[in-house]
């Protein structure tokens, strides 16, 4: 909303004075900031009319009278996230807050479209999760369920969130678990086609196996990730820097234990305490241009980084994109637990 500073008013104000500013305004709200321009609340027709039902003057303040819990939203969701938050909470209108609270924005569902990609999603869903057993002795890894639901159908979400709704699962282990609870995908609000894998093939090598050849620029993603990643933001830096490959990565830290010496020679230069050293890790989702499927092998097993290295080695432009979000690979029971006792905080 372009004029959404014309209904913030401070909490100081008449009701006489709010119902000018809601009845001005065509969202039939107001938006109630302090003197900093933080967050406070909101005030509605309703709420504006229930306070005079209870005897409240036209010339009293709204101090008592607004809504002190409302929903609101971070400036760094895409409109698409936004869309999909408003639709699952059944709202029609959004405060958006930046750094410290502060009010920049207001959401209006009506005044925007959600935006479809036709980017297609490659979810990678064989795997034996061998670490996992006895929890996947009968159900594949990517359908243990994490907040109560699969972890599959968690990420299926997320990229619906972002637009993205054309998805192909390379199956393997119990792959029947997998397509009776997703089927064609309708009952999701998406379309899913199956890739069988009758051997293992590695997370590059069943891009092969997939009949419609992606005619764009393609998600290749491992099937037991938890992350609140903006996939539009990570399309957008592969279009912009006009890559071959790009290869989604965070930060992943070590704390040496031990106080660690330096020397040279036999001569201690310096000692350091405890240091911890940072590296980049490559966080199992990507992006890829069609050609790369022309670089994999046919039937034979091969991983993504072998790709990778390939593309470089070819000299073509292949990039990095940092994971600041939230992000956990369910690999191990420990990884499991923490993910289910996180779940409620991070997607709900």
């Amino acid at each position: 909303m372009d004029n959404y500073l014309e209904i913030c008013v401070h909490p100081t104000i008449s009701i006489k004075e709010a119902m000018e500013v809601i009845g001005r305004g065509r969202v039939q709200i107001a938006l109630v900031v302090d003197f900093d321009g933080r967050l406070l609340g909101t005030l509605s027709d309703g709420d504006v009319r229930r306070s005079i039902l209870k005897g409240k003057g036209l010339e009293g303040d709204i101090e008592d009278s607004y809504n002190t819990t409302p929903i609101y939203i971070d400036n760094e969701k895409s409109q698409n996230e936004l869309l999909y938050f408003c639709s699952k909470n059944n709202i029609n209108q959004l405060p958006v807050v930046g750094k410290n609270n502060k009010v920049v924005d207001l959401f209006i569902v009506n005044e925007i479209s959600l935006k479809h990609h036709k980017n297609i999603v490659v979810l990678m869903v064989g795997g034996l999760g061998t670490r996992l057993r006895p929890l996947t002795e009968n159900t594949p890894k990517p359908m243990l369920k994490v907040g109560g639901k699969p972890i599959l159908e968690t990420i299926i979400e997320g990229f619906v969130k972002s637009g993205f709704d054309n998805f192909v699962m390379c199956v393997g282990y119990k792959a029947d678990v997998i397509r009776n609870h997703f089927k064609d995908g309708s009952e999701f609000g998406v379309s899913i086609e199956y890739v069988t894998e009758s051997k293992r093939m590695g997370t590059a090598g069943a891009l092969t196996l997939i009949k419609k050849r992606p005619k764009e620029a393609f998600f290749v993603m491992n099937g037991d990730l938890l992350t609140k990643a903006s996939y539009e933001n990570f399309l957008e830096f592969h279009k912009s820097n006009k890559a071959m490959a790009t290869m989604c990565v965070r930060e992943y830290e070590i704390e040496v234990p031990y106080g660690v010496v330096n020397m040279k020679n036999e001569n201690i230069t310096s000692i350091e305490e405890k240091p911890v050293h940072s590296f980049f890790v490559n966080s199992g989702i990507y992006l890829l241009e069609p050609g790369c499927i022309d670089l994999i092998p046919n039937n034979k097993y091969y991983d993504m980084p072998s790709l990778f290295e390939k593309i470089i080695s070819l000299e073509e432009k292949v990039v990095s994109f940092p994971l600041r979000e939230y992000w956990m690979d369910i690999g191990r029971m420990p990884e499991y637990k923490q993910a289910n006792q996180e779940y409620t905080s991070i997607f709900e």
